[in-house]
C-alpha cells in the first residue's frame, strides 16, 4: 500500500478503481440486480457483496458472518430486554467486547507484541516470538458500523432489523464496506426494505462514481506518483523545496484519493436505489481545524463524537475536562487509523489544535482575513499529514527538519525525475478544485451566473410557453452523463497505461 510501517500485513482486495471491478463484476451486478425482481434484489446484493468482500479476505468473510449473527441476536435480546437496564447492559458489553476484541486482535496485536518485544530487548530479553497478523480489508470501517447498530438499538434510537438478511446488508454492502461511509442503522434501515427506483438516480449515481474515479485515478494517482518518488528518498538526501513538493503532492492525494473513493460509494449506492450522506464537503477551504473537521471524514467524525465525545461529557463538563475528552477523542481517532505511534502523534496534534480553537483561537480569528485562515489551516493540516505519512516517529522527525531547514546542502535530484508537464497541470487543477470554492469571488460569479440563466429561462418560459423546468433538468442531466462519460474514458485510458493504483484507505 502506502508506507506502512514494519510488519504491518493487509489483506489486499479489489478496488472501485480496478479495470476488473469496472469492466466484469460491476456490469455482471447492475445486470443480475435489475433484472430480478425488486423482492430478490436484496439477496443479489448481499451474494455479491460477499463475494466482493471474499475476494481480499475469503477466511475472514466466516469470522464477519459469525460475529454478524452474534450481534443481531444480541440486538433482539436487548430490545426483548428493554424493561431491564441491567440485563440490556451486559448483552451491550458482550458485542463492544466481542467486536473491538477482534478490532485490537486483528489491527494493533503486531504493534503491541513488536513493542513489548523492543521494551524487553532493553533489558537484555530475547525478543518475542510471533507470527504477524494480516490486516482484514475495511475491519475499522465495519466495526464501528456495527457499534453503532448496538448502541443505537441499546438506547432506543432504532429498532433491530426486521430480518437477519437486512443485518447483513446493511453492514456488507460493497459500497460502503471497505472503505466507508461509515453509514449509521436508523440513517438506512427504510431504505433496505424499501427504496426508491428512478432514471435520474441511477445517471446521478453513474455522475458521482465517474466524478470519484476521475479524482482516484487521474489526480490521487499522478500525484501519489511524485509523493513515492520523493519519500522514497531519506530525509537527509531530501532538499528543502523537494520535502514540501512532497508534503504538498501527498496532502492532495490522500484528499482526491479518499474524496474520490467516498464519491465511487455514493455513486454505486445511488445506482442501487440507496442514498448514502456525504463524506466530504471541501475540507480545505476551512478557517478553522474545528471547521476541517466538520468537512473531512464526515461520517468519522459524527461517529466519534456521537459515541465517544458525547459519553464522556461533551461540553457539558468544565472547560478542562473539554479539554481532556477532545484529546481522548483524537488519540482515539490517530489510534483507529492505523497501529503506529505516528498515528497517535497525529491523532493528539489535531486535539492540540481543537483545544487551541476552543482556548482563544476561534475568538482571535473573527478580526483576521478569510484567506489568511485559510491558509494557515491548509497549513496546519499539511504539517500534520507529515506524522500520517511517515513510516515511524524517526523519519516524521527527520523530515520536519528538512521542511523547515533554511539550507539545502545536497544537490537535488533532476527535476524532470520528480515533475513532469502532466503532474504540473494536475497540480493546478488539484488546487483549483480544493481552493476556488473558498474564494468569495468566484461564488458571487457562479452565484450571479445562474440567476442570469434562471432569469432568461423564466423570461423564454413566459413568452413561448415551454415547460423550462423539465427541459432544464433533461439537459442538466445530458451534460452530466456526457461529462461522466469523458472522464470514465479519460480514466481507462490511465489505468490501462498505468500499474500504478494504490489506495491510501485500504489499510484501516
Amino acid at each position: 500500500m502506502c508506507c506502512l510501517p514494519p510488519g504491518f500485513l493487509i489483506i489486499s482486495g479489489m478496488v472501485f478503481s480496478s479495470l476488473f471491478f469496472i469492466f466484469a463484476f460491476l456490469p455482471c451486478f447492475l445486470i443480475l440486480y435489475y433484472t430480478s425482481p425488486p423482492k430478490w434484489r436484496n439477496i443479489v446484493a448481499l451474494l455479491f457483496s460477499y463475494f466482493f468482500y471474499a475476494w481480499g479476505a475469503p477466511i475472514f468473510v466466516f469470522v464477519l458472518l459469525a460475529t454478524s449473527l452474534i450481534d443481531y441476536w444480541l440486538s433482539k435480546a436487548i430490545k426483548d430486554r428493554s424493561d431491564n437496564i441491567k440485563q440490556k447492559k451486559v448483552l451491550l458489553a458482550i458485542s463492544l467486547l466481542i467486536n473491538l476484541g477482534i478490532l485490537a486482535y486483528a489491527k494493533y496485536s503486531n504493534f503491541f507484541v513488536s513493542e513489548l518485544s523492543y521494551f524487553l530487548s532493553q533489558f537484555g530479553f530475547s525478543k518475542l516470538h510471533w507470527t504477524e497478523i494480516a490486516l482484514p480489508i475495511g475491519i475499522s470501517f465495519f466495526t464501528f458500523q456495527k457499534i453503532s447498530y448496538i448502541v443505537d438499538v441499546y438506547r432506543g434510537v432504532t429498532s433491530p432489523a426486521k430480518n437477519f438478511l437486512d443485518y447483513l446488508l446493511y453492514i456488507v454492502l460493497f459500497c460502503q464496506l471497505i472503505a466507508g461511509p461509515i453509514v449509521r442503522y436508523h440513517d438506512i434501515s427504510q431504505q433496505i426494505t424499501n427504496r426508491l427506483y428512478t432514471t435520474e438516480k441511477f445517471l446521478n449515481g453513474i455522475y458521482r462514481f465517474c466524478l470519484g474515479l476521475a479524482k482516484k485515478v487521474l489526480i490521487a494517482n499522478a500525484l501519489g506518483e511524485v509523493a513515492d518518488k520523493i519519500f522514497e528518498l531519506s530525509p537527509t538526501e531530501m532538499t528543502l523545496s523537494y520535502a514540501w513538493i512532497g508534503i504538498f503532492a501527498y496532502s492532495f492525494q490522500i484528499y482526491f484519493d479518499f474524496s474520490g473513493y467516498s464519491d465511487m460509494a455514493i455513486g454505486l449506492a445511488s445506482m442501487q436505489g440507496f442514498h448514502l450522506l456525504e463524506n466530504f464537503n471541501q475540507p480545505y477551504i476551512s478557517k478553522s481545524i474545528t471547521e476541517f473537521w466538520k468537512r473531512w471524514h464526515i461520517s468519522l467524525s459524527n461517529f466519534m463524537k456521537e459515541y465517544l465525545y458525547i459519553p464522556l461529557g461533551g461540553n457539558r463538563v468544565n472547560k478542562l475536562r473539554q479539554y481532556v475528552n477532545l484529546w481522548v477523542v483524537f488519540l482515539m481517532s490517530g489510534l483507529w487509523h492505523g497501529a503506529n505511534w505516528t498515528f497517535i502523534v497525529w491523532g493528539a496534534y489535531h486535539g492540540f489544535f481543537l483545544m487551541i480553537d476552543k482556548m482563544f483561537w476561534s475568538r482571535v480569528s473573527k478580526k483576521l482575513p478569510g484567506w489568511f485562515l485559510q491558509i494557515f489551516t491548509f497549513f496546519v493540516v499539511t504539517i500534520g499529514w507529515v506524522f500520517f505519512r511517515a513510516a515511524d516517529i524517526e523519519y516524521a522527525g527527520k523530515l520536519m527538519h528538512r521542511l523547515f531547514s533554511l539550507h539545502d546542502t545536497i544537490p537535488p535530484i533532476l527535476w524532470s525525475e520528480i515533475i513532469n508537464n502532466r503532474t504540473i497541470v494536475v497540480f493546478i487543477l488539484a488546487v483549483l478544485i480544493c481552493f476556488l470554492p473558498g474564494w468569495p469571488r468566484f461564488t458571487e460569479a457562479k452565484n450571479k451566473l445562474w440567476s442570469l440563466l434562471t432569469a432568461k429561462l423564466n423570461k423564454d418560459k413566459e413568452q413561448i410557453g415551454i415547460n423550462y423546468a423539465a427541459a432544464g433538468e433533461l439537459v442538466r442531466i445530458s451534460v452530466k452523463f456526457g461529462f461522466s462519460m469523458v472522464l470514465f474514458f479519460l480514466c481507462i485510458l490511465s489505468l490501462a497505461n498505468s500499474t500504478y493504483n494504490p489506495f491510501i484507505y485500504f489499510r484501516f
